[in-house]
């Protein structure tokens, strides 16, 4: 059975969160962050794509855009050349992104404003700054920037053009807010006792080692996706090589 099609924008701007693979940190310090920001915007310059913000967390990324190109094309510009950098700086291999981008479209100037104070909001609602502004890494300041009459790597006109001065801007991207939109939520860890518990009450673990290929790669799939569990936990869990398991979740 194929993965569900993402939804098609009409205006063609998508929120999208780029998680680490099994929760795992993206960034490991500033240098990190300064490559990832280099990378976006090499993309952006190779891809066409508008940005129109950004934040970049520990562990996730949060970016709102509006694609020229696939804008799966454009999500993967960004990242294979972050992830190649950042394996060889650190010293690992294998995935980093976990390998299905969240998405969500935008198709309207309320709802893009929304999102936009959605993304700025996040270091604040994770406790790690107290204003939207003190934070290095998300695209609010580029914005006062942009008010000031300087120029940035933002496409902000759009943005820019919906408020009639600098403290307009500052207001709403401030005001109290109940904005839920593309979410991040930690994925539950499991030991290897509760995954298999977990897996047998939804599914027959020798019943799924005699399922035809593209029966057992779903499953594989779907529970790899729903649990967050490791390629390496699932393996040993269901006594599945680690090599279907990554063919299933390609």
């Amino acid at each position: 059975m194929a993965r569900q099609a993402r939804e098609k924008s009409s205006t063609g701007i998508y929120h999208i969160m780029l998680r680490g693979i099994d929760g795992r940190n993206l960034f490991l310090d500033n240098e990190d962050r300064r490559v990832f920001l280099e990378k976006l915007l090499s993309a952006k310059t190779n891809g066409g794509f508008n940005l129109y913000g950004y934040c970049l967390m520990d562990n996730h990324v949060h970016l709102l855009m509006k694609e020229s190109e696939d804008i799966g094309t454009s999500i993967k510009r960004i990242t294979i050349g972050y992830v190649q950098w950042h394996n060889n700086k650190h010293g690992r291999t294998g995935h980093l992104f976990q390998n299905r981008y969240n998405s969500e479209v935008v198709e309207s100037e309320d709802y893009l404003l929304t999102v936009l104070r959605y993304i700025h909001n996040n270091p604040q609602k994770a406790n790690i700054v107290k204003n939207a502004g003190d934070y290095s890494w998300s695209s609010y300041r580029q914005y006062l920037l942009e008010f000031s009459g300087e120029s940035t790597y933002l496409d902000a006109e759009l943005i820019v053009g919906l408020f009639l001065t600098r403290d307009n801007f500052v207001n709403f991207m401030n005001s109290k807010n109940d904005d839920k939109c593309l979410d991040y939520k930690p994925l539950k860890k499991y030991t290897d006792a509760s995954l298999k518990e977990l897996i047998h009450n939804q599914y027959n673990l020798e019943q799924i080692r005699e399922m035809l290929p593209e029966e057992k790669n779903f499953v594989i799939k779907k529970i790899y996706q729903t649990t967050g569990a490791s390629i390496r936990q699932i393996g040993r869990v269901m006594g599945i090589g680690k090599n279907i398991i990554e063919r299933a979740i390609k």
